[in-house]
This record gives C-alpha cells, sequence and structure tokens, in this order.
C-alpha cells in the first residue's frame, strides 16, 4: 500500500456527493447511487448522519432529482427525530413525478408514498428506499 492510500480514511457520502454523481449518471446508475448512499447513511452514527445531509447540493440538471434530493433529505432527518436542513424547505414540483413508472408502482407509490416525497410531487413506494 502507498503512502498516499495509507492516509487516506473512509468518509461516507454526502448528499451533496451524491448529487455531483447524480449529475452525470444515467437513471439506472442513478438509483445505484442513490442505493449506495442510503447504505452508508444507515450505518453511521445518529450523530454523524445530519452532516451528510446540510451541505446543499449543486444542482443536478434535472428538477425532479434536485426534489428527490430535498425529499430524501427530510425523510431522513425525519427519521432520526430532525428537521430537515433549511436548504431542502422551498424545493418542489409543478408536475407529479412516479420515478417508478408503472400501473402498480404508481398505485403503491400513490397510497404509500412517504410524506416529504408526497408534498414535493415526488411518489416514491417507501421500499424503493430501502437497501437489502
Amino acid at each position: 500500500m502507498s503512502a498516499p492510500e495509507r492516509g487516506r480514511r473512509y468518509e461516507p457520502m454526502t448528499l451533496a456527493a451524491l448529487a455531483n454523481l447524480l449529475s452525470t449518471a444515467d437513471d439506472h446508475l442513478r438509483w445505484r447511487f442513490v442505493a449506495e448512499f442510503l447504505e452508508e447513511y444507515r450505518w453511521e452514527p445518529a450523530a454523524k448522519r445530519a452532516q451528510l445531509l446540510s451541505p446543499e447540493p449543486s444542482p443536478t440538471g434535472d428538477d425532479r432529482w434536485d426534489v428527490f434530493l430535498a425529499a430524501l433529505a427530510e425523510h431522513l432527518a425525519a427519521q432520526d427525530g430532525r428537521a430537515a436542513p433549511d436548504w431542502a424547505q422551498s424545493r418542489s414540483l409543478r408536475r407529479f413525478w412516479f420515478p417508478f413508472n408503472t400501473r402498480a408502482a404508481r398505485v403503491d407509490a400513490i397510497v404509500h408514498a412517504p410524506a416529504a416525497f408526497r408534498r414535493r410531487g415526488v411518489f416514491i413506494a417507501p421500499q424503493e428506499l430501502e437497501v437489502a
């Protein structure tokens, strides 16, 4: 192992870093990055999690994904008993977005979408946010 590799230590992905990855990826890869972020987030101690959500992400180039990140920040913060970061408060869509757009997925999302997503116009079923 080289000296620079020995000096590096693991840092979990922030939402800001996730936004940077989303800005250059196709939809399939975007969902893989979201899953990776969620997995890393869940392994972090609750005290560290807020730091992963707080820096405002740069625009991804797609309003739907920018709003998705705001909803995700609010949703995860609420699960930890915290308020959403300030940057996430004003983001919402004018038209509803169903990221998983099959008839069954739409029905499931309409019925079960977490409040942070629903109020912003992003309809996604909770199981789509679970990481195995």
